[in-house]
């Protein structure tokens, strides 16, 4: 089986370690542990690997958060996929700093990466993968506060956090949305 994972950001060196970026941290490490690149494709940089049975391509979308769908959509084509064979990963405000919940469907929840793949897909009826940064921030300064970098104390508990993301999506592909749901939903 084949599976498009789709790490949200924005690109350049003044986002990375941005809590808007924490997509494309969880599929960085994926592509680490299993000891392959990424490489600047049409769209965004492509990374593939196996994962016993399973084929990932990993895809950070070089079209920036509010224009991902194009990225997604593209590979989804070239790569003869269906949305059944997606998973997104994605900063979440709306769960607590380090929380991990993998979804079948949904609502883009005002998530403007996902808004526009749903927009672009023409269906909410793909799986993500919703990282928790928490919403420690004051009215009118939401922007601000996603394009931020982690305070020191969060930075601490993130990358224990992007591990277990990263094992989630592997579980996602083995196992599949219901087994992986029950493993690690709960925690």
């Amino acid at each position: 089986m084949k599976f498009l994972i789709a790490g949200l950001g924005n690109i350049g060196a003044e986002y990375w370690g941005t809590r808007h970026n924490i997509g494309f941290r969880v599929v960085n490490v994926v592509a680490e542990e299993a000891g392959v690149a990424f490489t600047e494709m049409r769209y965004g940089a492509i990374a593939r690997l196996r994962v016993k049975n399973a084929e990932l391509i990993l895809l950070k979308p070089n079209t920036f958060m509010n224009l991902s769908g194009l990225a997604v959509r593209y590979w989804l084509q070239k790569e003869n996929l269906t949305v059944e064979q997606l998973l997104v990963v994605a900063d979440d405000i709306a769960l607590p700093l380090g929380s991990l919940r993998l979804k079948p469907k949904g609502s883009a929840a005002g998530h403007n990466g996902l808004r526009h793949i749903e927009e672009t897909l023409g269906t909410q009826n793909y799986s993500r993968l919703r990282f928790g940064i928490g919403n420690r921030f004051s009215p009118g300064r939401q922007i601000d506060y996603v394009l931020g970098p982690f305070d020191p104390e969060e930075r601490e508990q993130i990358p224990a956090r992007v591990k277990q993301a990263s094992e989630m999506v592997k579980s996602f592909c083995l196992a599949g949305i219901d087994v992986t749901m029950n493993l690690y939903n709960h925690k």
